[in-house]
């Protein structure tokens, strides 16, 4: 089990990191505003205008740390391939299982699964908590969707696996909005869009999806996968498919569970969004940081494993879910399990 370290985000502009011997030596306009040991962090996510000098990122690629760099929105532009771990075997494993139909399929079914189990899970615990009329139409949405999971075992394709997921995502959305219960008005969710942002819960997911990718793609490296070779989502250049395989099942119970809860709290407002020209939507600054430090303490609460039984942290669960589909490609696990959150 890897110790829970911690991901260094930085999104003041004009940042300069550079290398202070063992250091991550953070500063703004010239002056120093921290000294962060390297053994404290896992890997580096900067926004915008941020630079980092040529040895601190090779310090980084030395010791597996990645770095990220994203637009000053959050947008995904690029990110260091660090040496590859693990056994070379294992990737020839994974390419081949990724042209092997019926093993795609397989592992498409269970990743497919975990991420509507986890659906129902998020709606039917918006439902305790809801008020009015909401909580019988958030339970039956939870029906809805536990029914596509049983049509799961009798898609014959992979194809036919991501129509399951896309009318249990439509299912999902179209109640999201009830799962609110402050600024409902300004956080309505009309449909579920990727980028620009129309509205400020799509600009909220599209940022919190972000990172969360990120997060799954330094856990596939981890263990030596590659991560754009995934299953249910299909290959595309410069997508990493299998992040985001690993992504779905954690997406409802870790990034929508924490806008839900920090739109709940009034820690998110209609004040913390611009809306612009041409109807779209960005976060401010200072309401990312509230996204990010919020994410970070939800890495560390402990979950139960359904698997294993053992207390886990929840920033963890994607490394644990990376080296059981790694003991499922060698041939060490009949299938894959995905991570069903309780």
């Amino acid at each position: 089990m890897r110790q829970l370290l911690n991901t260094l985000y930085i999104q003041t502009q004009g940042t300069y990191l550079h290398l202070d011997t063992d250091n991550i030596r953070v500063e703004v306009e010239k002056e120093r505003k921290a000294m962060i040991p390297l053994h404290h962090v896992e890997s580096v996510v900067v926004f915008g205008n941020v630079l980092l000098s040529p040895f601190l990122i090779h310090k980084l690629a030395r010791e597996h740390k990645p770095v990220t760099w994203l637009t000053e929105f959050g947008r995904f532009m690029a990110r260091t391939e660090t040496p590859v771990s693990g056994n070379v075997l294992l990737r020839v494993a994974q390419h081949a299982c990724a042209c092997d139909m019926a093993k795609a399929l397989s592992i498409a079914r269970f990743v497919a699964a975990g991420k509507l189990q986890n659906q129902k899970v998020t709606l039917m615990r918006s439902a305790r908590e809801a008020l009015d009329n909401d909580p019988e139409l958030l339970r039956q949405a939870a029906k809805e969707i536990n029914a596509q999971i049983g049509c799961l075992p009798l898609a014959e394709t992979v194809d036919e696996v991501r129509g399951i997921e896309g009318t249990a995502a439509r299912i999902y959305w179209e109640v999201f909005p009830l799962m609110l219960r402050q600024n409902r008005d300004f956080f309505w969710l009309t449909e579920r869009t990727r980028r620009p942002a129309r509205d400020a819960i799509n600009a909220t997911l599209n940022f919190t999806y972000t990172v969360l990718a990120n997060d799954c793609a330094s856990a596939a490296q981890s263990v030596g996968l590659d991560p754009q070779v995934g299953f249910l989502h299909a290959l595309r250049p410069g997508r990493s498919s299998l992040a985001l395989d690993l992504m779905e099942e954690l997406r409802a119970v870790t990034a929508d569970r924490a806008i839900i809860t920090l739109i709940n709290r009034s820690q998110l407002t209609p004040r913390d969004f611009v809306l612009h020209e041409g109807n779209t939507v960005t976060i401010k600054e200072d309401a990312r940081k509230t996204i990010l430090a919020h994410l970070t303490e939800r890495k560390k609460e402990e979950v139960t494993h359904p698997l294993t039984a053992r207390k886990t942290p929840l920033g963890l669960i994607p490394h644990v879910q990376a080296r059981l589909l790694a003991q499922h490609l060698r041939g060490d696990r009949a299938h894959y399990p995905p991570y069903l959150h309780r």
